[in-house]
């Protein structure tokens, strides 16, 4: 009779998350302390003196009524929306209450 022995397959999708040993990892308030106390010249960069250039991925674009994402843009209002019960709703507003949800948006046009 033979015997098989078996061995579990160590799947590396089901490892919990293990830091390397040769790094250490410093919370933000360490970091601004560290950088605070070494009193480096203004030119040389550090943490949070470095520009990011601007990101490639167009914003995210939401509705200014119900927060979801909207596909579509009032032409007349400016205003955006996610579907047809909100361009409904957006048709009865009154002008003061369009130029509220834009300045929270903050754009800055007028409405008409």
């Amino acid at each position: 009779m033979e015997t098989t022995s078996v061995q579990k397959v160590k799947r590396s999708f089901k490892r919990p998350f293990i830091f390397p040993r040769n790094c250490v990892y410093r919370p933000l308030r360490q970091l601004h302390n560290i950088e605070r106390n070494q009193k480096l010249p203004p030119d040389q960069p550090t943490y949070f003196t470095l520009n990011a250039p601007p990101s490639l991925i167009p914003p995210k674009k939401y509705s200014d009524i119900s927060g979801l994402p909207a596909p579509y843009v009032d032409p007349h209002s400016k205003l955006r929306f996610a579907n047809a019960e909100e361009y409904g709703s957006m048709q009865q507003l009154p002008s003061d209450i369009i130029n509220g949800y834009l300045t929270l948006r903050g754009f800055t046009s007028a409405v008409g």
